[in-house]
């Protein structure tokens, strides 16, 4: 069994995302000294909007990125604002009133938030983190650890080096690209893009555009392309399709649906795995992100396979570094905010001792559990962390003594998911009312 000792600790945080800045309130709660750190300057993480994304490497390849949000202009809630919220501070109605919001209502929120909980004078704006690494090289793996920090201020390129009793990492998962393995991708000679610096539709007027992945995000940027594209095909691993997105091709006779790519080639011809050929101008990646942690020193213990971040136990704790060493936010597919919180709860009563972990050789041994029953079922290790799973939700909550998300919610956020299989293009629109709770208020 692991537990911490119940002295006030010196924490970082690095981050000041949705899981970022709800950690540091949890953390804070627990009576320890929170620093976050936050590379932008402001809070929101995804949800800061950067439309500036001209100096960007289209396809993301470089090491170091210089845009770190992949929102796009027009992007909007896939489930409704009441299921995101965390406890006791809902998303109501600040400027946008629609039940699946836009991108501004949701940074706003966390503004709000932010401002609720007086988080600002805990973040550290405009910095950097370029390395954590164990003081001492780690010499007491298991014991209690302590961590150097080094950041570095954007600004002046001051270096500072910091140590800290535990580190958070909530960095996010979503801007980092992962782009598919295409013969030809790097001698093609039109345009590529990843979708994490899609912003709007129009520099495709006229175009012909291939879109390879049929993610909610790539289906929003295929039906934005619509309105302004000569052709828009659709590029996906099975040819079997959603009632909602079939509907939707049915409608448009300039969308195409087909398998995948087999080759690009320097003339401008995208030519699938049937034989087939378009004549493109442009591709369009939504395939999805690669997690990354590159100023994470750990000798080798926290490493990404294809996708699968090891070894988290429930995704949060590596079993020999925690609850020194603790990640918020890898787990996809789920209610975001509400999880955050969940794991940030348990971060913070774990610091104060107030509760303990299994030992690491039994965290371990559920770990391998863990990705055995995955491998059994076919499941790509890039999909380890895909939760889509209220049940494992509730334990996860259960596990850290934190409410769990009420019916009402479950019952909402799986109509939504389940109106966009049917009904892709308006289910956003759809009102759900025999699902919401009558006292919902509208507005602040």
């Amino acid at each position: 069994m692991i537990t911490a000792s119940n002295q006030s600790k010196n924490v970082c945080v690095i981050g000041a995302g949705p899981s970022g800045l709800v950690a540091a309130i949890e953390i804070r709660k627990e009576g320890h000294n929170v620093v976050v750190i936050e590379q932008n300057n402001d809070i929101g993480g995804q949800w800061l909007y950067n439309p500036s994304v001209e100096a960007e490497d289209p396809l993301g390849r470089c090491s170091t990125l210089k845009v770190h949000s992949s929102v796009y202009d027009s992007l909007r809630l896939h489930t409704p604002r009441e299921t995101m919220g965390f406890s006791d501070f809902p998303i109501l109605v600040k400027n946008d009133p629609r039940n699946f919001p836009g991108h501004r209502e949701v940074f706003l929120y966390l503004q709000d938030f932010c401002e609720a909980f007086e988080l600002r004078e805990m973040i550290r704006f405009d910095t950097r983190v370029e390395n954590v690494k164990m003081l001492n090289g780690g010499d007491q793996i298991g014991k209690d650890l302590s961590w150097v920090v080094k950041s570095i201020d954007n600004k002046n390129e001051m270096v500072v080096e910091e140590l800290f009793d535990a580190v958070v990492v909530a960095t996010g998962h979503y801007f980092h690209p992962r782009l598919p393995t295409i013969k030809g991708i790097d001698d093609w000679r039109k345009k590529q893009l990843h979708s994490h610096v899609y912003r709007v539709p129009d520099p495709f007027l006229n175009e012909v555009v291939v879109v390879v992945g049929n993610s909610l995000t790539g289906l929003d940027i295929v039906m934005e392309l619509l309105q302004v594209a000569k052709e828009v095909h659709l590029s996906s691993k099975s040819l079997d399709l959603s009632e909602g997105l079939s509907k939707v091709i049915s409608k448009h006779d300039t969308l195409h649906h087909h398998l995948e790519i087999d080759s690009l080639h320097e003339d401008g011809r995208v030519v699938l795995v049937d034989g087939s050929c378009i004549a493109a101008d442009t591709i369009i990646y939504c395939t999805g992100y690669e997690y990354t942690f590159p100023f994470l020193e750990s000798k080798g213990i926290i490493a990404v396979d294809d996708g699968r971040v090891g070894p988290p136990y429930e995704h949060t704790f590596p079993p020999s570094l925690a609850p020194s060493l603790t990640f918020i936010g890898i787990p996809r597919k789920i209610i975001g905010f509400p999880f955050f919180e969940s794991q940030a709860r348990w971060i913070a009563q774990l610091l104060s001792a107030k509760t303990s972990l299994p030992s690491s050789d039994d965290m371990m041994l559920s770990i391998k559990e863990f990705y055995h029953a995955k491998d059994l079922a076919g499941i790509p290790k890039y999909n380890t962390h895909d939760i889509a799973n209220f049940e494992y939700c509730d334990k996860y909550a259960d596990f850290a003594g934190f409410p769990r998300v009420e019916e009402w919610k479950t019952k909402l956020c799986l109509a939504a998911l389940i109106k966009a299989e049917v009904d892709l293009e308006i289910y956003r629109e759809f009102p759900y009312e025999e699902y919401r709770l009558p006292e919902q208020d509208s507005s602040h």
